[in-house]
């Protein structure tokens, strides 16, 4: 995955208040070992609600835009 790539939650985060299907903006990437994602979740209006470091197998990612 890359930065602005679009992604989505495989499990709920309940302590984030994301559910699993939540998407989310990859905003960078840290290359590990192991790889790991700075994901931004946002509102429908464009405001962040959540920044979160997620490990590969946390996320799918997905075709097509927000």
């Amino acid at each position: 995955m890359e930065p602005y790539d679009v992604v989505e939650l495989r499990e709920a985060l309940p302590s984030e208040h994301l559910s699993a299907g939540a998407v989310g903006t990859v905003v960078h990437v840290f290359n590990g070992p192991p790889a790991a994602y700075d994901i931004e979740f946002t509102d429908t209006d464009g405001r962040t609600v959540a920044m979160v470091t997620l490990r590969a197998d946390q996320v799918v990612q997905r075709d097509g835009h927000l």
